[in-house]
């Protein structure tokens, strides 16, 4: 699961998900299982790996009837500033909890990015979500901007690229954790962001944007769950 985003490096000291130098990528979400689990690792890469080191934790419990198993999505995309709603999770049926959202975004415009409302679309929402945020910068616990990196237990802000030194598009990895905070549906969810930002030209005010996003959504429920959209090739993984 991705979670430093852009293929770049970034200390993460959170709750759910820890990354340490060099290449240590620690995760401490709860995976539930009942008969059987397995796990896999792929190297789509052109490179042999020098190294792979791992290791996997379980315990073995009584698992309640009702309990939700845990579910993480990936999608990338660049955004239709005609449409600018990025959608992060969709098609989702059934019961159970939202916990977590990752942003890999890669701004391909001038100014700042981070006013686009974050909506939940919750249990036969249509037009408007049960639940709507006031911009990109709240939803991630920030203000006036992303000024500075920070990584704490629940959210962070940990790329510290802000003036795109190195003469590419600014880029940001973003974390949300709802661990204190899940979001409940009872029968379907929807999750969606503006690509929407601020022009300080003339006109001055805010403006859909055609940026280039990639995120993780992380969810349990109760199985069966909807079939996943098909996967992208490495090719239209690869970060700007």
């Amino acid at each position: 699961m991705e979670m430093v985003g852009h293929d770049i490096f970034a200390r993460v000291n959170s709750l759910a998900v820890i990354v340490n130098p060099m290449s240590a990528l620690n995760c401490y979400w709860p995976m539930p299982f009942r008969k059987h689990v397995k796990i896999t690792f792929t190297n789509e890469g052109e490179r042999e790996l020098g190294l792979l080191t791992y290791q996997i934790t379980y315990a073995i419990s009584e698992i309640p009837e009702n309990i939700g198993y845990f579910h993480a999505q990936w999608r990338k995309s660049t955004v239709d500033p005609s449409n600018p709603d990025y959608t992060i999770l969709d098609n989702v049926k059934g019961q159970g909890k939202y916990v977590g959202t990752f942003l890999a975004w890669t701004q391909l415009h001038s100014g700042w990015f981070g006013e686009g409302e974050v909506k939940f679309y919750i249990d036969g929402d249509d037009k408007f979500p049960t639940i709507c945020g006031t911009g990109t910068e709240d939803y991630f616990c920030g203000s006036y901007g992303f000024p500075e990196i920070y990584t704490t237990a629940y959210v962070g802000n940990t790329l510290n690229n802000k003036d795109a030194t190195d003469g590419g598009p600014r880029k940001w990895s973003l974390y949300r954790w709802h661990i204190m905070d899940p979001i409940f549906f009872k029968k379907d969810l929807r999750m969606t962001i503006q690509a929407l930002g601020w022009y300080n030209g003339k006109p001055e005010g805010y403006r859909a944007l055609a940026d280039d996003i990639a995120s993780v959504a992380y969810w349990y429920q109760v199985e069966p769950h909807n079939k996943f959209p098909k996967f992208p090739e490495i090719k239209d993984r690869w970060p700007r």
